[in-house]
């Protein structure tokens, strides 16, 4: 979290308005003894204390409103009772202009940052549900891509079997020489900390290209979406092989399956 945000949060936890996920999070800060959320705090709830002592006495409604707040926090009811109750020193008479004045500043900044607060949270939701949408977007073309890949006629299908390595393990690739393919394996036994499985695309005697890393579950199924090769290269083998996980541009690891076109 930072710096703007834990502002942000202070604001509007020192006037009471945050909404429950937001107070949750900022308390979590402050019950971990944030060191950034708590002077934060300290400096908006200075400020709103030194707006109130320019007005009139805290009325009724106000300081039962501020026991209400206080019983769900972990300060002393006595202490704040003897602070709003404590006598203060004669101030120099304000004109009803002057009080009606800073009344008035004090519910506009008050105002201003609520208005800040929630205007941060809104924000924030529409950029994530901005992002769903692309991302719904970038899957939804994903899968219209491979429903024209199983309905072209030169869509071709690649049988992949088990090596020594995992000879119960299994794959199927999907291949479209212009369109890239999809791999799907099953039976694969989960990498290792550090590991993942590559694919490559093989044409003839020349040297393996590299076509992307998958992981499996726990149930030992993977898949991938293959790009067509570079070059325009038909490739007539695939295979998969166990690499360092950010994959590496030759085979290096054991083979676990192989299939030819």
């Amino acid at each position: 979290m930072n710096r703007d945000e834990i502002l942000e949060l202070a604001a509007g936890y020192a006037l009471g308005a945050l909404d429950t996920e937001d107070r949750a999070r900022f308390e979590a800060l402050l019950d971990a003894g944030d060191a950034e959320a708590r002077a934060a705090l300290r400096d908006f709830e200075a400020t709103v204390r030194d707006v109130v002592a320019e007005t009139a006495e805290v009325p009724a409604p106000v300081k039962a409103a501020l026991m209400a707040r206080i019983d769900g926090e972990s300060r002393s009811r006595a202490e704040v009772t003897q602070i709003l109750s404590a006598p203060r020193a004669a101030a120099p008479r304000r004109s009803l202009w002057t009080i009606a004045l800073v009344g008035a500043i004090a519910a506009g900044i008050a105002a201003i940052a609520v208005g800040l607060v929630v205007s941060t949270v809104y924000d924030r939701r529409i950029d994530q549900l901005g992002q769903q949408q692309v991302e719904l977007q970038q899957e939804l073309a994903r899968q219209q891509e491979l429903v024209a890949i199983l309905q072209d006629p030169a869509t071709r299908t690649v049988a992949l079997a088990g090596l020594p390595a995992a000879p119960s393990a299994r794959g199927r690739m999907l291949w479209h020489a212009k369109a890239g393919g999809l791999l799907v394996a099953q039976g694969l036994p989960p990498a290792p900390p550090g590991k993942a499985y590559e694919v490559w695309a093989i044409s003839g005697k020349e040297a393996p290209v590299p076509a992307g890393v998958f992981t499996v579950d726990a149930r030992g199924v993977g898949s991938i979406r293959v790009a067509p090769v570079a070059g325009g290269a038909e490739p007539d083998t695939f295979a998969v092989t166990l690499e360092p996980a950010g994959g590496v541009p030759a085979p290096t690891g054991s083979m676990y399956l192989v299939g030819k076109l």
